[in-house]
């Protein structure tokens, strides 16, 4: 299946990986010693493609299901996100995937909702590979991706509306916690390599 996209979606997505790169490389420039560019090429590669399929993850598990599905972007929490980098915390909500049609089905939405975390797990996974073979700044962004789509994972299970734990809880109580597990587990490797 082929994912549909209108130019205003594409906008939107563009518009919030680009910020939210940003307010990571920012948030890192802190503590890392390279310049405020490479930590946003190194955000836009770990946290803006986690943050860009978690969202693809979720229009496309939709489209399937035939719902409409496009993703639009927070201008609001965008810019509280980048202003927060500079105080050394990050409050990142850049938007999310609307989700609209008849009758939308609670198994299926909680498999919509539960492809955005799933997606996170993968990659945080690809990272791990990168990091465990990778040398200089591969490794350094192999690290930085496994450990930031791990917790990308870990955070969207809360399990209270508008998270995507909630959803994927109301809907699947056995999905719900794997995919807790599974978070769980990648969180606690970052402590052993």
């Amino acid at each position: 299946m082929r994912l549909k996209f209108s130019s205003f979606e594409k906008k939107e997505i563009i518009k919030a990986w680009l910020a939210i790169s940003l307010a990571f490389g920012i948030l890192i420039t802190s503590s890392l010693s390279a310049s405020i560019i490479v930590n946003f090429f190194m955000s836009f590669i770990t946290v803006g493609v986690g943050f860009l399929l978690h969202e693809l993850a979720h229009k496309y598990v939709a489209q399937k299901y035939r719902y409409f599905a496009e993703f639009r972007a927070d201008n609001k929490m965008l810019l509280i996100a980048i202003a927060s980098s500079f105080f050394g915390f990050l409050f990142a909500a850049p938007g999310g995937v609307v989700i609209k049609g008849a009758g939308i089905d609670r198994r299926e939405y909680a498999k919509i909702a539960g492809a955005g975390p799933f997606m996170n797990i993968i990659i945080a996974l690809v990272f791990l590979i990168i990091n465990l073979f990778g040398t200089g700044i591969t490794q350094t962004i192999g690290n930085y991706g496994f450990s930031i789509n791990s917790w990308l994972a870990l955070f969207n299970l809360i399990p209270v509306f508008p998270f995507d734990g909630a959803k994927i809880l109301a809907g699947n109580k056995m999905t719900y916690f794997s995919l807790v597990i599974a978070s769980a587990i990648l969180m606690m490797l970052q402590f052993l390599i």
